[in-house]
Parts: C-alpha cells; structure tokens; sequence
C-alpha cells in the first residue's frame, strides 16, 4: 500500500481545534472569543505560562491537560503535543490549545496550524494580547510614538537548536536608521550577547525596561539604559519570563517610577540625562 493510499484511509476529523491566546497572564485581559471557546471546549492542552485563574472559566466536565514549555525547563515535547491534538481531534473533541499571550508570537502555533492542516484538519485561531505589548502598557508607554519610533519589531532571544538566531549586529543598525522599538522575548538568559551586540549600533544610553511577569500581580520591573543591561539583571534579580524593550519609547515609563510611589518595583538605574 502507498503513502496515497495510507492518507486516504486516515480517520476523517469529526472533532475540533481551536488554539486560543490566554494574553499575558492577567485573567481580565482574555478577550470575549478566547472565554467562549474555553467555556465549549471538552479538552484543554494548556502551556506552562497560562494563568490557573484562566482555567475557571472551563467545563467542569473538561480534561484538562498540562503541557509545559519553557525556555531552559522540562519540556513536553512538540511532536508529543501534536499528536495529542491530532487523537483527541479524531476522537470527537472540542479541542482548545491553550497559549500564553498569542499563538502566533513566538507561540509556535504556525508549526501546529501546518502540521494539523497538513493531516486534513482545519484549525481556527484566537488571537490574545502579547505579553510585549502588555508589558510596556503596564508602564504607562507606547510600543509607536510620532516622535519617537516609527515601528517596533518583535524578536526572540532564544533561537531554536542549530540555528544561528537574530543577526543583533543588523538589527541595531536597522533600528537606529528607522528609529524602532524592539522588544526581546525570552532573552533574560542571552542578555550579556545581546547587549554587547546591539551596542554595536544603538548609543550606550539607549533607554531599556525589563518586565517580568508582565500584567501578574507579582510584576517586577526596572528602567536602566542599554550599556547597563546586564549589571541591572545582575542587581535586581529579574529572571524570566520577562520582556526586554529597547528604545526611546521607555523613556515614558520614567515618570511613571517617580510618581507612583504605591507600585513595587525592582530597584532602577539613572538614565542618561538626555531622555
């Protein structure tokens, strides 16, 4: 028998498959859809990073399953996921693939999208808010501003195994030419390399927030500048998850700090004068 004849024979889904952005953390942030479709669904594969509170708004006759992805932890492998999502989906099941923030930023939901599709079942997609975006708002700042960044680029700082990863070099000078903002997932642990890479093209006194937990009650936070980014790690303690933002844009979120004298923080380094 063929690999035609095999795909021909494959049980045809009955069931379906939603991923869904649970958002940053913060249960309030879910938009309408992503409540509506955890509130249908009759199995839930959910992340490391989604928020318990999130999980209330499931059936209590739902399965819910755990699992885990994070960056440097035990993981549960991709094809493993996969292929829980392609049984239950053959079984009969609502199946809602919950991910922190949205599926399609650095989520890996178009690796689940192509590999489902690809075995003849159709996925539909919620978006939720990234926890780039929630992080900076948190602080009172924009990702855009008129005056001070054109656009703002999303990036990961942690490359999968055997790829080289971002060109830090290039996108320094881009983002210096085109005065972007970027915001740097999972990049707590290559900080040093980053640093030292986009001060290749960016000025030593280029504003950074560092959030941790971005939208958690928990949140901790610390302004410092681009040529102190690791000594501030170092000091504070910041560890991930958290949301690096370089740019002009950050220089917002220092009055914040000033007025704001209820909010915890993580202790903060001066910035340049010049913001």
């Amino acid at each position: 028998m063929n690999n035609n004849e095999l795909q021909n024979q494959r049980p045809q889904a009955i069931g379906t498959c939603t991923l869904v952005g649970a958002g940053p953390g913060d249960p309030e942030l879910l938009t309408l859809k992503a409540v509506k479709a955890i509130q249908a669904a009759t199995m839930l594969l959910v992340d490391d990073l989604v928020n318990e509170a999130i999980l209330q708004h499931a059936s209590p006759s739902a399965r819910i399953v755990y699992v885990g992805k994070r960056g440097g932890c035990k993981s549960t492998p991709q094809a493993f996921i996969e292929k829980l999502m392609i049984n239950a989906v053959h079984d009969g099941e609502t199946v809602v693939r919950l991910k922190g923030g949205d599926p399609f930023i650095f989520g890996r939901g178009g690796e689940e999208v192509e590999h489902l599709r690809a075995l003849g079942i159709e996925v539909s997609v919620i978006n939720g808010i990234t926890s780039g975006l929630a992080a900076i708002s948190s602080l009172g700042a924009p990702l855009t501003h008129r005056e001070h960044a054109h656009g703002v680029v999303f990036v990961t700082g942690h490359a999968k195994p055997g790829d080289k990863g971002t060109d830090w070099r290039q996108l320094a000078a881009t983002a210096r030419d085109a005065k972007l903002t970027l915001v740097i997932y999972m990049g707590v642990s290559g900080a040093d390399m980053i640093q030292t890479e986009l001060l290749t093209g960016l000025p030593p006194h280029t504003p950074v927030a560092i959030i941790e937990n971005a939208s958690l009650p928990h949140q901790r936070q610390a302004l410092t500048q681009l040529d102190q980014l690791t000594h501030t790690l170092q000091t504070t303690g910041l560890k991930s998850p958290s949301v690096l933002v370089v740019g002009d844009v950050v220089q917002a979120c220092a009055q914040i700090f000033q007025t704001d004298q209820n909010q915890q923080t993580a202790p903060t380094l001066p910035l340049h004068a010049n913001m």
